[in-house]
């Protein structure tokens, strides 16, 4: 009798290795997860607008400037003048 160690024993040592690796991927995805690297963006260098959507890399002084020009509060030109102040022309 052979106890299991027949034509499927030739696979076994597959299995070590395969399990490492899916350990480590399990361990990367987990510090990813804990630091804000996957999914929702929030983190460093991120801002979000009230409704809960990234602002596309504006930063608030600009999404302020964009309000304001929304409203009506500033002219075009001076609208396009506070853009080159904040470094972000068109």
């Amino acid at each position: 009798m052979m106890w299991g160690y027949g034509q499927g024993m030739g696979w076994m040592w597959l299995w070590v290795p395969l399990l490492l690796i899916g350990i480590a991927l399990l361990v990367l995805l987990a510090v990813r997860v804990a630091g804000g690297g996957i999914g929702g963006g929030y983190g460093p260098g991120t801002q979000h607008e009230p409704g809960g959507q990234a602002s596309m890399g504006r930063s608030r002084a600009r999404q302020i400037l964009d309000e304001r020009f929304a409203k009506g509060e500033l002219t075009a030109d001076q609208y396009l003048e506070q853009l080159k102040v904040l470094g972000e022309e068109r």
